[in-house]
């Protein structure tokens, strides 16, 4: 999986996207606040939210912020769901010219 196990605190993971213009509001139905992935995850274990947000600058451009309260509540939610969350994945792969993964994060400052 994603992260780094054990790691303390909230599990945060973002991805920046290219998206394709003419595939946009699929990709919104998709990413957005009610979209496919919110609709997914919803109602799992640790599960705490969503977040799209569209670059000023760049407007093709998008990144999510999903909110688990711990990495073990996500791992546990994928393995529980593979299938429908690589389902999901394959279907949304058309959506974007480029998809970047920036990184797992906690809130959990300890040094």
């Amino acid at each position: 999986m994603t992260g780094s196990e054990g790691a303390n605190g909230e599990y945060i993971y973002i991805w920046r996207y290219i998206v394709r213009p003419e595939r946009l509001e699929e990709y919104l139905a998709a990413y957005g606040p009610e979209g496919a992935w919110v609709q997914l995850f919803k109602g799992a274990e640790g599960y705490r939210g969503t977040e799209l947000l569209k670059d000023r600058e760049q407007e093709d451009c998008y990144i999510t912020i999903d909110r688990w309260d711990s990495l073990e509540d996500f791992n546990t939610f994928v393995s529980q769901n593979r299938d429908a969350f690589e389902a999901l994945d394959r279907k949304c792969e058309g959506y974007t010219v480029a998809e970047e993964r920036l990184g797992a994060f906690t809130d959990d400052l300890t040094p």
